[in-house]
């Protein structure tokens, strides 16, 4: 009997990535490592550690889809600060072209600040603890959102709510500025800077951030903003995208969030969804994949609140990364409005 092709719609991005990462072997592996973030590293390495027996066929099914992919990519390639702001400035106009060009270019430039990104979270608020509020909040603004909330859920308690409105009310940073404090980290971390860009801060870094924190310090944070500035906490929140906003997301969309969400970790999410969140991830599922999901659902036994939320939030980044690439379109909160 006749093997079943594998699909390849049913192999998760991250899980994909690791294969193909396996089969280049030590030494090629290791140099395409070197070009991704610590996040990325993490992440592939984890499902590469949990890898077994993987067969041929599925081995072979996700080099083809590599090559397929490579093979459609234009070979030219562009290693230019200048072309890149004049192609965007052009493609986007002045104002829109500001803010990527910033998120493009930063990350070369800022080479202490980047170097925080591959420490562990709570090694990174021992070092700003000691900051002031603004210094904290810059640095906390150029970090991945799930990484900032960990730093400030290390942060003492009576710091968070002035930091995140610190990073909501932060309207870009003088080059100098950013210059000086870059090199204050380099002191201690290595490494030379370059940096000429000056965009950090604003209503949803915070809110990305808040979307990290746990339920409580959520809460907490919220409710001494609004204390503080209630119409800034109500800006804050209605940048917040949460687990029920999936729903808003279109089939495409959703279907694109799904081949990169493992499937034990999708389970554990839907254990505190409620059903129409559940029926709109089923019905962008195979009828063979959506089958064997409600199957281990049911069998799933009592989870955690904190596990779940831990998933869902987990679930929120993968769909966050893939707005923010352009890959797909978030609705509901964290997205503008159109007319």
């Amino acid at each position: 009997m006749a093997d079943i092709p594998i699909d390849i719609k049913e192999i998760s991005g991250p899980e994909r990535a690791a294969i193909f990462m396996m089969s280049l072997g030590e030494a090629n592996a290791a140099e395409v490592l070197k070009h991704m973030d610590p996040k990325e590293v993490q992440k592939v390495g984890q499902i590469m550690a949990s890898l077994k027996n993987v067969s041929n066929e599925k081995v072979n099914t996700v080099v083809s889809e590599f090559v397929d992919t490579a093979s459609s990519q234009s070979g030219v390639g562009v290693d230019s600060d200048e072309y890149i702001r004049k192609m965007l400035t052009n493609a986007l106009g002045e104002d829109k072209a500001g803010g990527v060009i910033d998120r493009i270019l930063t990350t070369q430039n800022s080479k202490g600040l980047e170097s925080l990104k591959w420490m562990d979270p709570r090694a990174v608020a021992e070092v700003v603890k000691n900051e002031h509020p603004q210094i904290t909040a810059i640095v906390l603004s150029y970090l991945d959102s799930d990484q900032s909330a960990e730093i400030l859920g290390h942060l003492p308690e009576r710091a968070r709510a002035d930091v995140l409105m610190r990073i909501a009310t932060l309207d870009g940073v003088p080059p100098a500025a950013l210059l000086e404090l870059n090199e204050v980290l380099e002191k201690q971390f290595s490494g030379s800077t370059s940096v000429s860009n000056s965009g950090a801060g604003g209503v949803k870094v915070a809110a990305d951030i808040l979307n990290f924190m746990d339920g409580a310090s959520e809460a907490s944070i919220t409710e001494a903003i609004t204390e503080h500035d209630q119409e800034l906490a109500e800006e804050i929140q209605g940048k917040m995208f949460v687990f029920e906003n999936l729903i808003d997301i279109d089939d495409k969309g959703m279907q694109t969030i799904l081949r990169d969400v493992q499937s034990e970790q999708l389970i554990v999410a839907l254990k505190g969804a409620d059903d129409a969140i559940k029926e709109k991830i089923f019905s962008n599922m195979s009828s063979r994949a959506a089958d064997m999901m409600r199957e281990d659902l049911e069998a799933k036994g009592p989870v955690k609140l904190k596990e779940v939320e831990d998933a869902q939030k987990e679930v929120l980044a993968i769909a966050t990364r893939l707005a923010d690439a352009g890959d797909i379109s978030l609705g509901g909160k964290g997205e503008e409005e159109y007319v």
